[in-house]
Parts: C-alpha cells; sequence; structure tokens
C-alpha cells in the first residue's frame, strides 16, 4: 500500500458534532425536515470535518460517525435477521455516568448482510472527499460481529428470541461470520481500503465482575472468548491483500462515562489470536491494566495502537509522560510496531463526551506531535 495503515497518528472514529447537526438531527426527529434535508446537512457537516481532520495534521479521515445516533446500533439494525427496538427497562448496560439512550438491537431472523446497506452510501461520501486529496485515506468504522453475540448471549434482556431462530448455536456463530465477510467484500467494492471493527465485547469478558456473572449462568468467558476470535477470522478470511482491517478494543464510552475495567490478560491470548492487522487499545488509565498482555501480540506485521490519549476529559495530557509509556511498551512490541491515537473516539453516540470541540482538536494536535517526535516515519 502506498500508506502504511494503522498510521502514526490515528484515530477511533467518532468526533463531536457541531451544533447545528444536533438541531438538524432534533428537527428530523420532530418531523420538521425530512431525510434529504437532513442528510444534506450531514453531507455539510461532514465535508466540513474532513477538512478539519487535514487542517489537524492528519493522514487518516473518517466521517466522524455523523450520520450515526450510536456507535454500533444504526449499523447492527440495518442487517438482515436485526431490529432495533425499544427495550422496556432501558439500555441493557449501565454506564459508570449518564445512562445510555434506551434502544437496543435484536435478532429476529437469519442474519446476513444487507446488500442496500446504507452504511456503503456513507463510505462513498467520505471516499469521494477523501480521494480529492491523495495525502487522505478514508477510513470506515462499523461494530465487530461480536456485538450481537454479546447482546444476545452475555448481557441479553430477557427479550432475546435467539434460540427460536437459531435452536443451534453454531449456526448462529457461521452466519456471524458470513454476514461480516460479506460486510468486508462489500466495503472492499465501495474503495475502503482501510475498515474498523470496534468492540466492546472483549472489554466485557475482560471485566472481572461480568465474568463472574457469566460462570453464574454456567457460561464460560474462555470459551466465549475462543469462539469470537473464530467468528472474527471467518469473517477476515480471504480478505483482500491492499485492505487493512483493525479493531478498536473499547470499556464503553457514552457522554464520558465508561462501562467496563480490567486489563487484557483475561482475553489477550485469544483478542491477538485474530488476524487484525491492527489493535486500538485503550491505555488511558489505570482501568486499562498494564503493557504485560502485550507479550501475547505476534509479531507477524500487525500493530499496535496505544489509545493514551483520553477522549473523554479536555486536559491535555503531559508529552514527556507519553513519550515514556511508549518507551514502557516497546519492552513487549518494537517501537516500529506501535502507533498512537485517543483511547477512543470522542462521540460514541451523538451527545458527545464532555469537552469542546477545539479541544477535541487539541488532543489530535498533541497526538500528531508527540508521532512525530516518536517515529521518523510519522
Amino acid at each position: 500500500m502506498a500508506h502504511h495503515t494503522p498510521f502514526r497518528s490515528d484515530v477511533v472514529g467518532s468526533y463531536l458534532r457541531p451544533d447545528y447537526l444536533h438541531q438538524a438531527r432534533r428537527d428530523f426527529a420532530a418531523k420538521q425536515i425530512d431525510q434529504a434535508a437532513l442528510t444534506a446537512i450531514e453531507d455539510r457537516a461532514i465535508t466540513e470535518l474532513v477538512a478539519q481532520q487535514k487542517a489537524a495534521g492528519l493522514k487518516v479521515v473518517t466521517d466522524g460517525e455523523f450520520r450515526r445516533g450510536f456507535w454500533h446500533i444504526d449499523f447492527l439494525e440495518n442487517l438482515n435477521g436485526v431490529e432495533g427496538y425499544v427495550p422496556q427497562q432501558g439500555y441493557n448496560q449501565k454506564f459508570h455516568g449518564k445512562a445510555a439512550p434506551s434502544y437496543n438491537i435484536r435478532v429476529t431472523g437469519k442474519i446476513s448482510f444487507n446488500s442496500e446497506h446504507p452504511f456503503l452510501a456513507h463510505f462513498a461520501f467520505l471516499k469521494q472527499l477523501a480521494d480529492a486529496d491523495a495525502e487522505l485515506v478514508a477510513k470506515a468504522t462499523i461494530p465487530a460481529p461480536t456485538m450481537i453475540l454479546r447482546q444476545e448471549l452475555l448481557a441479553n434482556d430477557d427479550s432475546s428470541q435467539l434460540l427460536s431462530v437459531y435452536p443451534n448455536l453454531d449456526d448462529f456463530y457461521q452466519d456471524l461470520a458470513a454476514t461480516y465477510h460479506a460486510a468486508v467484500q462489500a466495503f472492499y467494492a465501495a474503495g475502503c481500503r482501510y475498515l474498523q471493527f470496534d468492540d466492546t465485547n472483549w472489554a466485557f469478558l475482560a471485566d472481572a465482575s461480568k465474568r463472574e456473572s457469566l460462570q453464574a449462568k454456567g457460561i464460560d468467558a474462555d470459551a466465549i472468548a475462543q469462539i469470537c476470535a473464530e467468528i472474527i477470522n471467518g469473517a477476515l478470511a480471504d480478505k483482500p491483500a491492499d485492505m487493512t482491517i483493525t479493531t478498536h478494543i473499547c470499556r464503553g464510552n457514552h457522554a464520558s462515562s465508561w462501562l467496563f475495567s480490567g486489563g487484557y490478560e483475561p482475553i489477550a491470548k485469544q483478542l491477538f489470536a485474530s488476524n487484525y492487522d491492527g489493535f486500538f487499545l485503550e491505555y488511558d488509565n489505570d482501568r486499562s491494566g498494564d503493557f504485560a498482555p502485550l507479550r501475547h501480540w505476534a509479531n507477524n506485521g500487525s500493530r499496535i495502537v496505544l489509545g493514551l490519549v483520553t477522549s473523554k476529559f479536555p486536559q491535555l495530557e503531559d508529552k514527556a509522560q507519553i513519550k515514556a509509556r511508549i518507551e514502557e511498551a516497546t519492552q513487549y512490541v518494537p517501537l516500529e510496531s506501535l502507533c498512537l491515537s485517543p483511547q477512543c473516539g470522542f462521540a460514541s453516540t451523538e451527545e458527545g463526551n464532555k469537552l469542546s470541540i477545539d479541544e477535541q482538536w487539541q488532543k489530535i494536535r498533541l497526538i500528531n506531535e508527540i508521532a512525530a517526535e516518536v517515529w521518523q516515519d510519522a
């Protein structure tokens, strides 16, 4: 590839929405504007965002997830066999902070990829903007297939119909892999060469309290982790050689609050057995654990992207301390296989985290500066 992705200075994907986009979404919900009007406003906001990302010094650009309400649900509910619904008890995960919107997904039929999935058109618009500058690479972000598994098997709210659709769970796992295998090929056909699977399921499986709750249900967290790796590798099978597919492991990100706690050790072997080209790992605070689980990473050409700069709060990190942590990580991963990014996106839900747009760009510029000083090829 002309560009080596992930980049030394990279991003997870979501950005804070401008006020006029928030207003447009409220107007659309109130039926004061139609879908065409909302799309035109989203197009404007994304066009401005691409220019802002370039101005901030990034080589990778995303659409900021500006067309979404929630980082994962908008994609998942547009798959065949999946529907969005309003749960009576609210969102099924309890954030340490503000509660997430009361909306979720469930499986209602055999799962497959929707060839008319709206995210393909969304990416095509982003790619058109990125292609106007040879220095920019458009990155698409979608939730991992394991998010459906977690919702239906590990953390369902008793509304699951999964076993009536899939009496044999092996068929469910195979369909998840096949659905995402088709998604990879569809994004490639749309011109995508940099795709990311966002995933909070690994953090769920690493959290000690969640592992205890699974054990109480008779579920072996380690066995599920192995199944997750197999589903992901099925999705990545036959991946085109000139396509980079990464993952971001998230512990929850909504209005600067979080869901899960714990280091990567319980799931590291299975996680690094998945055939991604890069792993975006949150390492911005003590809840993320130490770097020791990186010893399970296989030096096979993939890159580890250290999320050392938080996207949750406006205070800028100390540059020297970030450099020291990068140096610490080289005990397990060589410097040439490391990159730097924010710990998560800035707005995994449309509400966004508790910092300003200007403070968001200060974070990005800090990451760019550190990358340029640490890596010669940044």
